[in-house]
Order: C-alpha cells, then sequence, then structure tokens
C-alpha cells in the first residue's frame, strides 16, 4: 500500500536516493536511470493515449501503463539472498506474454514492410514512436544494469516486446490514414541531381 501525505523529503538533495530495500545509492545509479528511463517511457505513453487511437489501443496502453510501474517496483528492490520481509513485486511471464498476443492481434491486418517505416503519420503514431524509441533506450539502461547487478530477467524481455508493440500499434494507426511513412533510401541525393 502506497501512502504519501508529504511530496517533499529533502532526503535526495546530496545526490542520493532510497531504493526500495531502503539502501542508498547515488542518484546516477544505473537501477536509478533504468527505472527512472521506465518513468519517462510511461510519461510518454500518457501522451500517446491522448490519441485519438483506434479501440482496444487506448485500453491495451492504459495497462501497459501499470504494468510499468510493475516494472519501476521489480527494478527498484533488487534481488537478494536474504529472505525478505515482504514479496517484492516482480514482471512475471505471463505480462510479456500478453504483449505477444496483442502484437500478433494487431499485426494481423498490416501489410508486410517492404521498407524501414519513418516515425511520422499520424500525431497517434507519432506519438507512439517516440514512445517506442524511449522504450529501446529503458532496455538499454536495463541491459547496462544487469551489466553489473542481478535483475529478473523478464524485465528486459518485456520491455523488448514492448518496444515491437509500439511498432506495430504506430502502423496500425497510419494504416487507419492511408498508410505507412516509408523510408527512401537517398531520396535527397536523387532530387538534388
Amino acid at each position: 500500500m502506497v501512502q504519501l501525505d508529504r511530496i517533499y523529503t529533502k532526503g535526495g538533495d546530496q545526490g542520493k536516493t532510497s531504493l526500495g530495500d531502503g539502501s542508498r545509492v547515488p542518484k546516477t545509479h544505473p537501477r536509478i536511470v533504468a527505472y527512472g528511463t521506465v518513468d519517462e517511457l510511461n510519461s510518454q505513453l500518457g501522451v500517446a493515449l491522448l490519441g485519438p487511437l483506434p479501440e482496444p489501443f487506448d485500453r491495451w496502453l492504459q495497462t501497459i501503463q501499470n504494468d510499468l510501474f510493475d516494472l519501476g517496483a521489480d527494478l527498484c528492490v533488487p534481488p537478494s539472498d536474504e529472505p525478505p520481509s515482504h514479496e517484492p513485486l516482480r514482471v512475471a511471464a505471463a505480462q510479456t506474454g500478453q504483449l505477444e498476443a496483442w502484437i500478433d492481434e494487431a499485426n494481423a491486418p498490416l501489410e508486410p514492410l517492404t521498407s524501414f517505416v519513418l516515425p511520422a503519420g499520424t500525431a497517434a503514431a507519432a506519438a507512439l514512436h517516440v514512445a517506442r524509441t524511449v522504450c529501446r533506450r529503458a532496455e538499454v539502461a536495463v541491459w547496462t544494469l544487469a551489466n553489473a547487478e542481478s535483475i529478473n530477467a523478464e524485465v528486459p524481455r518485456y520491455l523488448n516486446r514492448l518496444s515491437d508493440l509500439l511498432f506495430v500499434l504506430a502502423r496500425a494507426c497510419n494504416q487507419q490514414a492511408g498508410g505507412d511513412v516509408l523510408w527512401v533510401p537517398g531520396q535527397s541525393r536523387q532530387q538534388a541531381k
């Protein structure tokens, strides 16, 4: 249960913050960077939800926003060999499996790609592409953390699938507006001749 009655604590004024297990680390610690980037991703999904999005994408993104809080909570409590006072929240394979099912559902009506897709098109598609790139950065931050410390292996899998889903959702939004905006290799070189 979360209860916040004061927003500022002054506890971070010296450049350190607390993890979920009570330990204090620098705000530049890879664990803080990882779950901070997940928080940024969640905020970007809030922008994407301004839409308009086709059904059921808005419902899916709201579920994902909640999952990202689970993921942040997972990253906030480092795995330990010590028995925990309470069971930490961990991202589960079923959450990643749900993303895979949504990818398959949203991708089924789309035409196969014949070129790379530019991050453009409708406002909703552009917002989803921004979320996708933030998701990739969050995944990199999680892998940076994983190179130094133990993490739940489901966390980077979830983020990897989520970036795929966001790509497919952006394509689906553009399909309703006439199709993908495709990369034309060397286009400006050809026009300059």
